[in-house]
């Protein structure tokens, strides 16, 4: 026999710390953006509230930018943006309170709200394109999950 010790099988302490510290770090980026995401779809929410009330009350506030394909009456998209609006920002507010049904139901209205501003860039091409943007941050925000939930 010899005196040396035997080492043990398996993964080192220290690699399992390193992987903790790793699983650690990744949950809150998570955790950091899954709260972003419900301030945005706070704040998100309230602008498209303003937005449809802007274009339900004045049909002329928005000017189209050219003919397309997909046209609707302002005063309908000012019913849709309002909808959405006003769901939206519940759903931000569930999000920061840490409402499990608010991660579902943020995917699901970042989702509508991404189509809703595509078929809205004649009127606002801007703000439609950075809407989509963020629309899109959500989305991948509220599908990540920590390392170590099912």
């Amino acid at each position: 026999m010899s005196q040396q010790a035997e080492q043990p099988r398996g993964p080192s302490r220290e690699g399992t710390s390193r992987a903790t510290a790793g699983s650690r770090e990744h949950d809150a980026w998570v955790t950091g953006g899954v709260t972003f995401a419900g301030v945005l779809l706070l704040c998100g929410g309230v602008l498209a509230v303003l937005q449809g009330i802007a274009a339900i009350a004045e049909d002329d506030v928005y000017a189209r930018v050219g003919t397309y394909v997909y046209e609707l009456d302002l005063t309908g998209w000012g019913w849709i943006h309002l909808v959405i609006g006003v769901l939206a920002a519940a759903t931000g507010a569930g999000l920061l309170k840490g409402m499990q049904w608010a991660r579902y139901a943020g995917v699901f209205l970042a989702s509508l709200s991404l189509i809703t501003q595509f078929l809205f860039l004649p009127y606002a091409p801007v703000w439609s394109v950075i809407m989509i943007g963020i629309d899109v941050f959500v989305i991948w925000a509220l599908a990540s999950r920590p390392r170590n939930a099912v």
